[in-house]
This record gives structure tokens, C-alpha cells and sequence, in this order.
């Protein structure tokens, strides 16, 4: 998972003033392996990361819903597709909930 980033976008939450954290999910899987099952491995990991952005919901942590999986990339040295579209976005600012 991406480190949050802080935005300029706020929201109220009684008094207090907090600043809301756009959480996008990135999920890789190095091998075609069982990329076929209705749920695999990618899925566990944007569940997983789902899970932990909810329990920081009181934080100001938002969900991005864009999904960023590479199935079947190894560890190698070579461009990953939607690693490289997510690391785009956040350089121009433009993930939004």
C-alpha cells in the first residue's frame, strides 16, 4: 500500500477541522498462478488494505475505488502497468475518492 498523502481537501467533524487522505490500494502478484479463482490473491490484498484504510476512517483515510493490480509480474526490473499509472497520478495530483 501507498503511504497516504496529506491533501488541502478538508471536512468537518463537529468543531474539529481535519484534513482528508485519499488511500489508493496497489495489489501485485508475481506469478499467473490461481489469478483464475473467483478470489485470489489480489483480491486478499485489496481486501486487507481496505480493511485497515476503514479502521482509519476516523482519521480522515478515504478510499480511492480505482483499482491498481498487476497480475503475473515478477520482482523483476520491468515496468509494471498499473504501478506505474498509480505513481502518475499521485505526481499530478489527480487521485480522487
Amino acid at each position: 500500500m501507498i503511504k497516504p498523502r496529506r491533501t488541502r481537501e478538508t471536512e468537518r467533524t463537529g468543531r474539529a477541522e481535519r484534513t482528508a487522505v485519499r488511500c489508493a490500494v496497489y495489489t501485485r502478484k508475481s506469478t499467473e498462478e490461481g489469478l483464475d479463482q473467483d478470489f485470489n490473491s489480489l483480491d486478499a490484498q485489496r481486501e486487507s488494505a481496505e480493511a485497515f484504510i476503514r479502521s482509519q476512517a476516523h482519521e480522515g483515510w478515504r478510499l480511492v475505488p480505482t483499482r491498481y493490480d498487476d497480475g503475473w509480474f515478477s520482482a523483476a526490473p520491468r515496468p509494471r502497468s498499473r504501478e506505474i499509472a498509480l505513481a502518475k497520478r499521485i505526481r499530478v495530483d489527480t487521485i480522487r475518492e
